[in-house]
């Protein structure tokens, strides 16, 4: 395969499909305290979520240096890569991109094609899943770089938190705003699209996940469809009970997301991540 593919452990990609592809996941640091943790490789996502609640100090999360990327392009030059395909989450969540492309301009090894994803977890997920399949067939860089530019602008990410307090505790927003959040039972809806976060209050759970089935309606007919959580297994089964008139199959692949992304949202967040289809 002349074409390898490079993605970042926001991902959420399954473990088979990493392996089947050949596709290299470069992982984001997790510290907690004074321990610092590879994404995916030093600590499981049970075992952090079940930390998650009683820590001390809120983890915190940090990319990886332009030099180890570059070590990862040049390694995959020496297995034969002419072209590498760079796809990460968006830059409006993450550095990832800017890093990756740092990198990409010191490579002379092989070429490199960075892309921003706009996108995270299987928003990011399907641009990979796509790119692999596609570069596994023959198709040309360009080839695929003109269909993820397509499927950005049909993928969605949306997802009810349970909770504020992980926002809180992330920095991700005041103290006041919280607090108020928790004496209104305010359950937030935050989405992401072409690379702009945005999101929509409701004030209770049961709402939140009605509001995410008129979201669910609304993106329909899909291409790809991904249900999301971290660590909210019971609260996932209501959910896929709920949609279950709109997903085109029952089993439908289930990820529990990174805790890169559950550091900031907390346990108990649930959604979908989805490819409208093209003729929607």
């Amino acid at each position: 395969m002349t074409i390898r593919i490079v993605t970042d452990s926001t991902c959420d990609l399954p473990p088979d499909f990493i392996e089947k592809y050949q596709v290299k996941v470069v992982p984001i640091y997790i510290n907690i305290g004074k321990h610092e943790y590879l994404d995916g490789i030093d600590i499981t996502r049970k075992e952090f979520y079940e930390k998650l609640p009683d820590l001390e100090e809120h983890p915190t999360t940090a990319v990886p240096s332009p030099i180890k990327f570059k070590a990862i392009y040049d390694s995959l030059a020496e297995e034969g890569a002419k072209d590498i395909l760079s796809i990460h989450i968006s830059q409006a969540l993450s550095a990832m991109v800017d890093v990756a492309r740092t990198a990409a301009r010191e490579t002379i090894s092989t070429a490199v094609h960075v892309i921003d994803g706009r996108q995270l977890s299987m928003g990011t997920g399907f641009l990979v899943q796509t790119a692999a399949e596609m570069a596994s067939v023959g198709h040309t860089v360009k080839e695929i770089i003109d269909a993820l530019q397509s499927q950005i602008k049909r993928t969605r990410v949306f997802a009810a938190l349970d909770t504020l307090e992980f926002l809180k505790r992330s920095g991700r927003m005041n103290q006041w705003m919280s607090s108020l959040g928790s004496l209104l039972q305010i359950k937030p809806i935050l989405t992401m699209f072409d690379g702009k976060p945005e999101n929509e209050k409701v004030r209770t759970r049961e709402r939140a996940l009605h509001r995410l089935i008129e979201m669910l309606s609304a993106a329909a007919p899909f291409e790809r469809i991904a249900l999301l959580h971290t660590n909210a297994g019971q609260r996932i089964d209501e959910l896929k009970k709920l949609a279950s008139g709109l997903i085109p199959h029952p089993d439908i692949l289930t990820v529990d997301n990174t805790p890169v992304i559950g550091a900031h949202i907390g346990p108990g967040a649930v959604g979908f991540a989805v490819v409208c289809a093209q003729d929607a």
